[in-house]
């Protein structure tokens, strides 16, 4: 082996390593709930008077890191059944592209940790959404409902509201109604998105037996659940229209999103097919992503 082809062969090595440190992060995941919280900036920003950029700074960096954090710990606990999981497998742990595994822990709480001190340097109230959100999703939801409880999404996805509610407090310093209704908005959002996952990969879940709901109870009983938070979440969506000095934009993104929603979910409720429910899956995402943007420029125009 020559020396050039050496060089290339460890900077695809360190490549490698690289982006499997990345995706252990699940980083579509840290996006979205970024996102959110930046939007909650933008809008809390409008409300009580712009703050300085490097205080922004540093509260979007908090939060990534915090996001990164805890789904780098949830892949390390969860990676036995990754390993067994055909949606799964491939993901860095299992597929042994970071091995020992005990390095994503590491990493994972490296993250975490820088996160508390970003965000301690933000406020006291930014910095305790940062630990409900690791308490949450790494606590309550992977390592005590997630394996033991039909329950685990609803009592686990609190964690999911915990980054918008950061954003607002990141930029305001205390808690209002408004900021916690849009975190009840996400923490709504969570059921309809795994659910509707669970039903496509239900013998996945079934095979290493993490009691979903859609895996546990009846089919209907399970549809009827689904529909009731989808209801409950554009429901949600209206009342953080109602809370705020918001205009048409976010009234519309609002209506016709959550119009889509309800019909879509409906949908699969009266043809409750995997492929179905792989397209509420799909549309969930974007259906928060647009209802977010919808505020953010919303305040903005």
């Amino acid at each position: 082996m020559n020396i050039e082809t050496s060089i290339n062969k460890t900077r695809m090595d360190f490549r490698t390593v690289v982006l499997a440190y990345l995706e252990v992060t699940k980083p579509r995941s840290v996006v979205l709930l970024v996102f959110t919280a930046l939007a909650t900036m933008v809008v809390a920003s409008a409300m009580y008077g712009p703050v300085a950029l490097s205080q922004l700074i540093t509260a979007t960096a908090a939060v990534t890191l915090a996001c990164a954090g805890a789904n780098a710990v949830s892949c390390y606990i969860d990676r036995d059944l990754d390993a067994s999981m055909t949606r799964t497998q491939k993901r860095p742990i299992p597929d042994g592209r970071i091995n020992p595994p005990v390095r994503a822990l590491y990493w994972g709480l490296l993250l975490f940790v820088s996160s508390l001190f970003l965000g301690w340097r933000v406020n006291p109230v930014a910095f305790a959404c940062l630990w409900g959100g690791m308490i949450g999703y790494v606590g309550i939801y992977s390592l005590w409902l997630k394996r033991r409880s039909s329950w685990n999404i609803i009592l686990g996805g609190f964690s999911g509201g915990l980054p918008a509610l950061f954003g607002w407090t990141a930029v305001t310093g205390k808690v209002d109604l408004l900021p916690l209704l849009i975190a009840a908005l996400v923490v709504l959002w969570i059921p309809n998105h795994i659910w509707s996952l669970a039903i496509f990969y239900k013998e996945d879940y079934a095979r290493v037996k993490v009691p979903m709901l859609p895996v546990v109870c009846e089919a209907r009983k399970a549809l009827h659940c689904l529909i009731s938070t989808v209801i409950l979440m554009v429901a949600c969506s209206l009342l953080i229209y109602f809370a705020g000095s918001w205009g048409t934009i976010y009234l519309a993104t609002a209506i016709i999103t959550g119009l889509a929603a309800i019909g879509l979910s409906t949908y699969v409720y009266l043809r409750p097919a995997r492929q179905n429910a792989w397209l509420l899956f799909k549309f969930s995402s974007p259906y928060l992503f647009l209802l977010f943007l919808g505020m953010m420029l919303d305040t903005w125009l």
